[in-house]
């Protein structure tokens, strides 16, 4: 199992910023896809960025050219940088983690990881 920290949501105004942060933990052997997907009510959960080993990063429409994302490989953490927010913005956010896991001598097993989610409000 891979366990996920999320921190940094909050209440904001239109225009303002917002970096969100999440620290992925546990017996990691390697991490192959790290990113962020948000849902507001009534609506379907919503890409924002993933980034992916071997590929790089891909943002959902919403999110280009207002958010980045960018990881720190030493920490296993993931940070979403949200420029320009909008009250359309307001949503739960969730990291979600592509992780092989291994067990001492015992062959790295492949999960999927979806964080507690932490909400961010922008207000107009």
């Amino acid at each position: 199992q891979v366990q996920l920290e999320e921190s940094g949501g909050g209440l904001v105004r239109s225009g303002e910023s917002l970096r969100l942060s999440c620290v992925a933990s546990g017996r990691i052997y390697s991490i192959d896809a790290m990113g962020w997907y948000r849902q507001a009510p009534g609506k379907q959960r919503e890409l924002v960025a993933l980034w992916r080993s071997g590929t790089g990063t891909t943002y959902g429409d919403s999110a280009k050219g207002r958010f980045t994302i960018s990881r720190d490989n030493a920490k296993n953490t993931v940070y979403l940088e949200m420029n320009s927010l909008k009250p359309e913005d307001t949503a739960t956010y969730s990291c979600y983690v592509e992780a092989r896991v291994q067990y001492g001598l015992g062959s790295p097993t492949g999960s999927a990881n979806w964080g507690q989610g932490t909400q961010v409000t922008v207000s107009s």
